[in-house]
């Protein structure tokens, strides 16, 4: 595709960039993203609008005919949406039917019932990192903070000894494992394995989650020990139902797509053979399409029926679960085209370019970019998006792992110090009615100790892989 910096349009695309070239781009780069920052922050623009904006700017100042800026941003926001947009859509699904069937509080009381007291942090991680498989970090907050209040409540906890872990292990969902929005656009930008990145994502989301979550809650408890606000405690999405799945199959349920997609990568490791028909069969089990739309058709049935729903009430939750994912789907896609526009400004080679000279590893360097969009733009998805573009050339020598930790790197990066510019922060303020500065030592702190904890065992898989 061509390039939109000047000396692209103006020579062949296999020549390299003048160091004229680098600066002009670097600019560009900078002020695109300083324009999304101020957009988003000062004047309160919707993140979708706030990068199409920047991504016109973007070409703009890399001295791109504005037609060609705005091919680049919708090519990268249609084949976004084509390759993840069903994907998220699948996923949604599978969460509304895991809460509205009752099937994510059957998990939560089952786990809650067989825990002591001293093992209730621990309880509370391993919940949110189930529940929050399938789901969205909003959509599992909402569906974790009854049970956290509730328990912190009726156990005499303070509230961020239960919260914290909570919060924890949907954080680390979010931003490492697929099916999230942000794996699965930097799978797909720098060319990864999912299965493989699902598995190391794994290996790497146990101990940052724990380190995060029920380590540092004793910490945050002291630094802030607060009560759960009356007030926020709102009823359960199975307090009406009749019936519940049982806890085993819901379980079964939820890790169903995560076992196809593992199924996958381990048969590729084991065969790596792409013309045997086992790997053939294996690569469509397990893709991400096949894995999800499976897993919903399979919760129709020991979710929905199991709670009783009829078969208008199950095309209803369906109906109802996208509706909330259109305003995700829009941003993920409008970060796609913001995506592309960098890809094909030569944003992509100007950095492969300069790091040439610079002793850094290349992980790191993903990590180091992820953080600073993170810090400006307080959108974990769209630090996800703009630095797997901007770092997807690096990716094309790596090996399978390392092209999976380079995702892991760039989510762990996108997650760092959640602070007054992410709605996280706010929603997680709000529910457990803290003041910014108490917000700030506790749910700030743990989203960059995830962040750096995360890294760090990345950083030490990349030796040994």
């Amino acid at each position: 595709m061509t390039h939109l910096s000047v000396e692209m349009l103006a020579a062949d695309a296999t020549e390299p960039i003048t160091s004229a070239g680098h600066a002009q781009l670097g600019i560009a780069v900078l002020a695109g993203i300083a324009v999304i920052v101020l957009l988003i922050t000062k004047f309160k623009l919707h993140a979708f609008l706030s990068l199409i904006i920047g991504s016109l700017v973007l070409g703009a100042v890399a001295g791109a005919p504005l037609d060609k800026a705005i091919t680049s941003f919708s090519t990268g926001l249609g084949t976004t949406v084509a390759g993840t947009g069903v994907l998220i859509a699948l996923g949604a699904i599978l969460g509304k039917l895991l809460a509205d069937s009752g099937g994510a509080d059957r998990i939560v009381d089952t786990i809650l019932a067989r825990a002591s007291r001293r093992s209730m942090p621990w309880a509370m991680v391993l919940i949110a990192g189930i529940v929050g498989l399938p789901i969205f970090f909003e959509v599992g907050i909402v569906l974790l903070i009854p049970v956290v209040l509730l328990v912190a409540k009726r156990g005499n906890f303070s509230l961020m000894r239960i919260g914290i872990p909570a919060l924890a292990g949907l954080s680390v969902m979010h931003g490492l494992i697929p099916p999230h929005p942000g794996p699965l656009v930097a799978i797909d930008a720098v060319g990864a394995n999912l299965g493989v990145t699902l598995a190391l994502g794994v290996v790497v989301a146990i101990p940052t989650a724990i380190i995060a979550g029920p380590l540092f809650s004793r910490y945050a408890a002291r630094w802030v020990d607060i009560r759960p606000p009356e007030k926020m405690v709102p009823e359960r999405a199975s307090d009406d139902l009749e019936k519940r799945p049982g806890f085993g199959i819901t379980v079964a349920t939820v890790l169903l797509p995560v076992v196809m997609m593992l199924a996958k990568a381990l048969v590729d490791v084991v065969i790596d053979d792409p013309a045997a028909g086992a790997q053939r069969v294996f690569d469509v089990v397990g893709s991400p399409l096949i894995a999800l739309l499976t897993a919903v058709i399979v919760a129709m049935f020991t979710l929905g029926r199991a709670a009783g729903f009829t078969r208008g009430r199950i095309a209803s939750t369906v109906e109802r679960s996208l509706a909330p994912i259109a305003g995700v789907l829009l941003i993920v896609g409008a970060g796609g085209g913001f995506k592309q526009t960098l890809v094909d400004a030569g944003v992509g080679q100007m950095i492969l370019d300069v790091s040439k000279g610079w002793h850094l590893s290349t992980l790191l360097l993903a990590w180091l970019i992820a953080v600073t969009i993170r810090l400006a733009t307080g959108s974990a998805t769209v630090a996800t998006i703009s630095a797997a573009g901007l770092v997807a050339p690096l990716a094309a020598d790596m090996s399978t792992t390392h092209g999976a930790l380079l995702v892991l790197a760039i989510g762990c990066g996108s997650l760092f110090f959640s602070h007054v510019n992410d709605a996280g922060f706010w929603l997680v303020k709000e529910y457990f009615g803290m003041s910014v500065g108490q917000t700030l030592k506790t749910w700030s702190v743990m989203e960059t100790l995830i962040s750096v904890v995360g890294i760090v065992c990345v950083l030490l898989l990349s030796l040994v892989l």
